[in-house]
């Protein structure tokens, strides 16, 4: 039996005195979708940079194909959050995309290859938005400035690609769009996805993870999604319900 290509165990992340994720077990397997939902603050980004080698556990650990992370060949493509971007700098779609090419130190006089021009031109016809190559970033909408971003994480050609919330602060045309792109992308590589958009996203994840410092429910979309809304609406309902008849 392969090893997963992601295994975690027993994670623990604090920032000073505060838990971000507790003794943390989860893993993922090549060509999972996975949705991560759950409060702020529940430790999801925190989870995917955890992942990403971005920050470093108080304990556990987090094995990549078996081994650490160095010494593995796997390639993540990361898509932050939106509003971690600096919109307004002076640059090129095509050039952001570009950058996502340089994975090594810069030396004097460097120039892209012609595979990495071409290579960054396939990734923006396969995001939509391959005639903006030429416009500013500070040009694009809200869901141009997503893809854009997706088009960065795809130039790594990432096994796994982790995405923390890429459809905030974007029209409901522009998430449909967004949910769709990736759902093509699940068919060639790892998705682990954060998102608010519980509804929209169950229809497409293969699982869902309702995240709060630890794993509180795993599993089947339309279950957890249960769970960690449905329930708790209809607990809130019948606890006023026994409120107003004890009042009576």
């Amino acid at each position: 039996m392969n090893d997963p290509l992601i295994d975690i165990s027993n994670l623990s992340v604090k920032y000073g005195n505060i838990s971000a994720l507790k003794k943390l077990n989860f893993s993922i397997d090549k060509g999972d979708y996975i949705g991560i939902i759950g409060p702020n603050g529940g430790g999801k980004t925190t989870l995917i940079k955890s992942i990403l080698g971005l920050i470093k556990p108080n304990s556990g650990e987090i094995k990549y194909c078996g081994t650490s992370l160095k010494k593995s060949n796997i390639k993540m493509g990361y898509v932050p959050q939106i509003n971690d971007i600096n919109r307004m700098f002076p640059i090129s779609v095509k050039e952001v995309v570009l950058s996502g090419r340089l994975t090594k130190q810069i030396k004097p006089f460097f120039r892209f290859q012609d595979e990495d021009e071409l290579l960054a031109l396939d990734v923006l016809k396969t995001v939509g938005i391959y005639e903006l190559r030429d416009r500013l970033i500070s040009e694009l909408s809200g869901g141009e400035f997503q893809k854009l971003l997706i088009a960065r994480a795809l130039t790594l050609d990432p096994d796994i690609l982790l995405l923390d919330e890429p459809t905030a602060m974007i029209d409901v045309m522009s998430q449909r769009q967004i949910f769709n792109l990736i759902k093509k992308l699940s068919g060639k590589m790892t998705i682990i996805l954060i998102t608010h958009h519980i509804q929209m996203i169950t229809k497409h994840v293969k699982k869902l993870i309702y995240l709060d410092k630890n794993i509180l429910a795993e599993g089947d979309p339309n279950e957890v999604y249960k769970y960690a809304y449905i329930r708790p609406i209809h607990q809130s309902i019948s606890n006023k319900y026994r409120e107003v008849r004890n009042n009576v």
